[in-house]
């Protein structure tokens, strides 16, 4: 079943195909807000999810499903970063990582620790994603501009954070 009517079936209440939907974007969810929440990033995937399922029906084009995810997931990723959102559950660890990238993950999930949550969203969507300036404005809901400048800041003090 392709993603449309996937979507399409999910928007009709079908439990296999929201479930299917799930699976299909939980690796992408995951990268997005494990990247911005760091140790709060299964809570605001779980978050996503949960924003997701209960609005789907409200999404008119389906191919438009990823963009749509996408600013779910900044959200609720921001939100748990900045301690707005549902605390973390307390013993729950993140997966583990592959051992020969321990250190350089340790090292540069100590660094994005460090920058404000709204620069670790647009360093993400930009740096990892790949969005455009532009289309990160879109996500985030702010101008162009001011995305530009986050960006700078965030490089900069990722830059310099890194090199310490």
């Amino acid at each position: 079943m392709g993603v449309e009517q996937l979507v399409r079936a999910a928007q009709r209440g079908d439990p296999a195909a929201m479930d299917a939907l799930v699976r299909a974007l939980a690796p992408y969810v995951g990268r997005i807000c494990g990247a911005i929440a760091l140790e709060r990033g299964d809570d605001a995937m779980q978050e996503t999810f949960i924003a997701v399922l209960r609005n789907v029906r409200a999404l008119r084009e389906p191919a438009a499903l990823h963009g749509w995810v996408r600013r779910i997931a900044v959200r609720e990723a921001v939100r748990a970063a900045s301690g707005t959102a549902t605390p973390f559950p307390a013993g729950v660890e993140p997966p583990p990582l592959d051992p020969v990238d321990v250190a350089s993950a340790l090292d540069v999930r100590t660094v994005l620790a460090s920058l404000a949550p709204e620069h670790r969203a647009v360093l993400v969507l930009r740096d990892i994603d790949g969005l455009s300036e532009r289309e990160v404005a879109g996500v985030l809901g702010v101008p162009e501009g001011t995305v530009k400048s986050r960006l700078h800041r965030a490089r900069a003090a990722f830059a310099r954070r890194w090199g310490q």
